[in-house]
């Protein structure tokens, strides 16, 4: 199905407008369709007046070597009759055999390609459309044939001057139709270096400021292009030397004779003085819409600064263009607004000048309300309205079929007021073409509009029981073409029985289009159009059928697999019943492999034997006649696990290398292959060396199967052959054979031309043509040059060709800006021409864009998102490929901020012609500004009216900071300063805090809310020698914002810990713990007594009687056993631990233990007490934790130790 935009809206009314401005608003549905098809033959027995849709411009300057044609166009019905005036007098086509008339047509063909002169052809012509309901009428076209004049042949003498002297250069063109575009280059056809000393002029002379010894040269070419006719005419070359002051007293002896000296000023520094224009003061005038060009060239040493001013008001922004190095000032779109004077200065070291430039804009007519064509029934009102505005004031006068009205026939139904011709109670006879035509002197405007009465019922023009199919939640839009008079109004029923439709669901469009903005399940049904007006009605139905969407329900997946190894995607997906979906697997975008290792099933795509280039994104693309949908997955390939290779090498290089059958273009090359080594000999590769062109760089030529030992080779022209061969086999490549001997072939004209042709301008006015030349293997032969030819690939004219060196690249000056252009390179040598090369479209240079972006708005998504909206600038102001729309916006601040602060702009660029775009990470209740600029590839256009917009409130950051300051035994008091970003009104702040216990456990949470306008609080009732954990964060009314936390501990109650280190050095204290050491002392005695069977003896003596040999220990520092001590066992006991702020006792493990003296973790006791285990050499004791405290140990920490 396809569904029309409709570009503008209109929801049903209840009330209808007068009916004259209805038709003004509608007259778009009252214009009789011409244009062949269903919906025209519906209408092939209505009239229509002729309507001019083709003609030739105003000002038609032809080409005098071409027939000339003279376009007139025009539609009616019955179809128009055409007849022609040349100079104001009937032109009789039939008298002159050169002039024909299309048939069917109005335009002229005059066939002076075989006999005749464009000259005798000039004039002005019109033409004239006639049916029987009125004629219309053409502009005055004005012809005349192109010229472009030779110069007037003249001597110019060698010019020598003295160096930092001013000169100018005259081109002085003959006058030519169009006039010519003026260029400076050299004999090579190299443009002329210009800068701020020297540039050429607006009439086309080259100015110096001041010369240098380096613009001595001998060839200052002036060029004349005439682009009508492809032709470019040269000045005489200008010699110009420049000398010092010592060069001169050599020279001026000798030259004074026969050398005219021009100027006589001193090299010495001097103020600016204006070469361009003369005197101080001086007069512009341009007409409205052109550009606006003011030139200021000074002469001055050292060189002068061109600045530019306005002296009645400020020079308009985005207008205002500045060319040849500031000399020239261009305004675009020139208005009366910009007249007024402009005031150019020259500056320099040594003083300023000053010339004043009154500009006044005058205006051809132009447009305010052009008239239109009205169609009426019997009896009905109407108005044509005609209205110009100029500079001086146009004059309008109206016409009727041709004729002034003055002379025309009297209908009584039409009076005339001036600019408007009133129409009341019509009938058939109204019917004719009206021409209104505003002129003054600059100029004129002629439009045509015809008044049609017709009485017709409505007429339905699209066809009946139509299907339009819809997916669902997308819009619909229903189709009534109609056309009645007076016009129908319409109206839209659902079902056989259903009441009109109305605004709140469906929109109704001018043209009777129903729109349905989000179908749904139940839009399903029949639909019927009716047109009405007083002379009738008419009805039609169309059917709306809303169909399920596509959607996959399982898609591809990310997959890597080894190389060798299968892979499967999967892709399913759901759909409408009715329809058939289309199932389409790419890779990278393009289509799969030719592959028979790529198998494609209903709903997987398997890929076996996976190669590393089968890495890449694969998808899965399902299509219906109504939606498609597409998934993608990337496939990564591995290399599997690398296996041990058998050990091969590689071949022995090819050898005897022989070259026979020597013909122009090949010969045969015959070898005796190496040793293999083990790996058969899969292939040989033939490499050449070209010795006359790259001599030393060896260049792939062939490659045969290793059973080959011959090979027949083509060979390319004018090449010194030398060939060499390597064997290949699974291993690798063999090094290369020795190499044969030369053979050098006979010369050619090139067989191929330069690749990689492309056209760009690096400036407004240029084509650069650049391309891959052709290196010497590919030349063929001597003497290899490049005819490089252009042309405007939107026009007519011939082909532009120049030959150049063997170099890469030809600049095209004087070109307009961003023009498509037809281009060729061609290859040529000694011989003869390469074929003719495919043309290749460039464009000349591009410019800045020259119009802002209109109608930018914005819509705020949510606190941190906005989107916006612009209207796309038109095609012809962009000036270049257009890039995109670059949006810059920024938080708009106070006065006072931004002294202190440069504001931040933020960049989004949006490519192609996209008009609109998400503008992310905006901060909350803020104000942002934004303006919107057209990018091409030369650069930014200008900036669109600042647009500004504010976000709504978000959820602040967590507050900046947060202190616990004055801990006391039952209160702390919190101090914080507000977050850095409230983003929007703080409501309150929200403290929650809990403690936490010796264990590190969380007691119960308390939940306390504190006015938005505090940053101290004080909590009181809190248990002492506590620690408490804080969580605090700050409200808006949208929501709660990010924490901050924080820890603190209320104070120690001094009479408790006093108590404490009291208790810890009391007599009864110490006993006690003097007796648990006593007790543990003589459990260690007791246990290693009754280990050892007895009493206390060298270690050493029991080895030597158990004598054996397995177990030796040794002292650690000097290799011998020694005697066993228990100095280890009476070590003092390990200080408690510091008790914690909080009053907890934290369990020490005490760093001595019994199991250091068993095996490990091994020992252990029995359960009488005595020790088990076997004792097997002194075990290294860990270092110590560092958990010793400097506090006085508790009498709990004590206890702790021993446990």
């Amino acid at each position: 199905m396809q569904l029309k935009t409709m570009p503008k809206k209109k929801p049903l009314s209840a009330g209808r407008a007068p009916l004259f401005l209805f038709l003004c608003q509608m007259i778009s549905a009252l214009d009789v369709p011409l244009d062949h098809g269903e919906k025209a033959k519906l209408l092939d027995d209505l009239v229509q007046p002729p309507t001019i849709t083709q003609q030739s411009p105003k000002d038609y300057i032809i080409d005098p070597r071409e027939n000339i044609v003279i376009q007139c166009e025009a539609k009616g019905k019955p179809p128009p009759s055409f007849s022609w005036t040349r100079n104001g007098t009937h032109f009789d086509i039939d008298k002159d055999p050169l002039v024909t008339m299309k048939p069917g047509s109005g335009t002229l063909v005059i066939n002076i390609m075989s006999e005749g002169k464009a000259e005798t052809y000039e004039g002005v012509y019109q033409c004239t459309a006639r049916n029987e309901r009125g004629a219309a009428v053409s502009n005055n076209i004005v012809v005349r044939p192109s010229r472009s004049p030779l110069w007037t042949k003249e001597r110019l003498e060698p010019i020598i001057l003295r160096s930092g002297q001013s000169l100018v250069l005259p081109c002085r063109p003959p006058i030519g139709l169009p006039p010519a575009i003026i260029f400076w280059m050299d004999n090579s056809f190299q443009r002329l270096p210009q800068s701020e000393r020297v540039s050429q002029g607006l009439n086309g002379d080259l100015y110096f400021s001041n010369v240098l010894p380096e613009d001595t040269r001998e060839d200052y070419i002036c060029y004349a292009r005439f682009n009508h006719t492809q032709t470019i005419q040269q000045k005489q070359p200008i010699s110009l030397k420049v000398i010092s002051v010592d060069e001169l007293n050599d020279t001026i002896a000798a030259n004074l004779s026969d050398t005219e000296f021009y100027g006589a000023k001193s090299s010495k520094e001097r103020p600016p003085t204006f070469l361009t224009p003369e005197g101080n003061e001086s007069h512009k005038e341009e007409l409205r819409g052109n550009v606006l060009s003011l030139e200021c060239i000074a002469e001055g040493l050292p060189t002068p600064v061109i600045y530019w001013i306005k002296e009645d008001g400020t020079l308009p922004v985005n207008r205002t263009f500045y060319r040849n190095f500031k000399k020239t000032l261009q305004i675009i779109h020139v208005s009366e607004a910009d007249s007024g004077n402009y005031q150019c200065i020259a500056k320099n070291a040594l003083g300023a000048v000053h010339h004043t430039i009154s500009v006044t804009v005058k205006a051809a007519p132009y447009w305010i309300v052009a008239p239109h064509n009205l169609v009426l029934s019997p009896g009905e009102n109407g108005t044509l309205i005609c209205r110009a505005n100029g500079n001086p004031k146009p004059r309008i006068s109206w016409l009727t079929n041709g004729v002034p009205v003055e002379i025309a026939l009297d209908d009584p139904s039409r009076k005339i007021d001036g600019d408007t011709i009133m129409f009341s109670n019509v009938q058939e006879s109204s019917s004719a073409v009206y021409q209104c035509n505003a002129s003054n002197k600059y100029g004129y405007l002629l439009a045509n509009a015809f008044v049609n009465v017709l009485a017709e019922p409505p007429r339905i023009l699209t066809s009946a029981n139509t299907l339009y199919q819809v997916i669902a939640n997308r819009p619909a839009l229903l189709d009534c073409a109609f056309f009645g008079s007076p016009m129908p109004t319409i109206e839209w029923f659902k079902g056989t029985k259903g009441s009109a439709l109305h605004e709140d669901i469906y929109v109704l469009h001018d043209n009777g289009t129903l729109e349905i903005p989000v179908a749904q399940k139940d839009s399903t049904g029949t639909y019927t159009c009716v047109a009405r007006n007083k002379l009738g009605m008419a009805k039609n139905e169309v059917h709306l059928e809303i169909k399920d969407p596509t959607r996959f329900i399982k898609q591809p997946e990310y997959a890597v697999v080894q190389r060798g190894s299968k892979v499967s995607f999967e892709c399913k997906v759901k759909h409408d019943h009715t329809l058939i979906p289309t199932i389409l697997w790419l890779k990278d975008n393009g289509e799969l492999p030719n592959d028979e290792r790529f198998s494609v099933d209903k709903d997987h795509l398997v890929v076996s034997d996976v190669k590393d280039e089968d890495g890449g994104t694969y998808t899965c693309a399902a299509n219906t006649t109504l939606d498609s949908v597409s998934a993608s997955a990337v496939l990564r390939v591995v290399a599997p696990t690398p296996t041990p290779a058998p050990i091969y090498d590689v071949p022995n290089p090819p050898f005897d290398l022989e070259l026979t059958n020597q013909l122009d273009k090949s010969v045969q090359l015959t070898w005796t292959p190496g040793d293999d080594n083990n790996s058969p000999i899969t292939k040989f590769i033939i490499e050449y060396e070209d010795a006359m062109h790259e001599a030393g760089l060896w260049r792939h030529q062939a490659e045969v199967s290793g059973t080959q030992t011959t090979a027949q080779l083509k060979l390319s022209p004018y090449v010194n052959y030398s060939f060499r061969v390597m064997a290949e086999n699974s291993i690798g490549r063999s090094v290369p054979s020795e190499a044969s001997e030369q053979y050098l072939t006979k010369a050619a004209e090139p067989d191929q031309n330069p690749t990689a042709v492309e056209g760009l301008g690096t400036e407004p006015d240029n084509l650069v043509i650049t391309w891959k030349p052709l290196n010497g293997f590919q030349s063929n032969g001597p003497g290899l040059q490049y005819k490089v030819s252009w042309r405007q690939k939107d026009g007519d004219d011939e082909w532009t060709s120049v030959v150049v060196a063997n170099v890469s690249k030809y600049i095209v000056s004087g070109t307009p800006t961003f023009v498509p252009y037809l281009i060729k390179v061609q290859a040529l040598n000694d011989v003869g021409f390469a074929p003719e090369p495919a043309a290749v479209m460039g464009h000349s240079g591009e410019d800045l864009p020259m119009v802002a972006p209109g109608n930018v708005r914005v819509s705020v998504v949510n606190s941190t998102l906005a989107e916006a909206h612009w209207d796309p600038v038109p095609p012809k102001s962009v000036r270049g490929h257009l890039q995109g729309y670059r949006i810059y916006y920024w938080k708009a601040q106070s006065s006072s901020k931004r002294n202190r602060r440069h504001i931040e702009k933020k960049i989004l660029t949006f490519q192609g012609s996209k008009t609109h775009g998400m503008l992310p990470g905006l901060q909350p209740y803020s104000h942002y500004v934004l303006n919107v600029r057209v990018v091409n590839g030369k650069g930014e256009g200008p900036a669109s009216a600042d647009r500004g917009f504010h976000t709504p409130e978000g959820v602040p950051s967590a507050p900046s900071s947060l202190k616990i300051v004055n801990p006391t035994l039952d209160s702390l008091t919190l101090e914080w300063d507000p977050p850095s970003h409230p983003n929007g009104i703080l409501t309150e702040y929200i403290l929650k805090y809990q403690p936490i216990n010796s264990t590190h456990e969380l007691g119960p949470l308390v939940d306390l809310k504190i006015p938005a306008n505090k940053t101290r609080w004080t909590l009181k009732n809190l248990n002492f020698s506590t620690r408490y954990k804080f969580y605090f964060y700050a409200q808006t009314s949208v929501g709660s914002g990010s924490q901050i936390t924080e820890e603190a501990i209320t104070t120690v109650d001094e009479a408790m810990a006093s108590r404490q280190v009291d208790i810890a050095t009391q007599g009864w204290f110490i006993g006690l713990m003097c007796a648990v050491a006593l007790l543990i002392l003589i459990l260690l005695i007791v246990c290693f007594i009754r280990r050892n069977k007895g009493g206390k003896y060298p270690v050493k003596e029991k080895e030597d009687a158990h004598a054996d040999p397995e177990i030796q220990p040794m002292k650690e520092d000097d290799g011998t056993f020694g005697e066993y001590s228990d100095a280890e066992d009476h070590k003092p006991l390990k200080k408690g631990s510091r008790t914690p702020s909080d009053r907890t006792v934290k369990k020490e493990d005490s760093d001595d233990s019994l199991v250091d003296y068993g095996e490990g973790v091994n020992g252990q006791f029995n359960e009488d007490g005595s020790f088990i285990g076997q004792y097997s050499g002194k075990k290294e004791k860990e270092p110590a934790e560092g958990n010793e405290s400097s506090e006085a140990p508790s009498p709990v920490n004590a206890m702790n130790s021993f446990v």
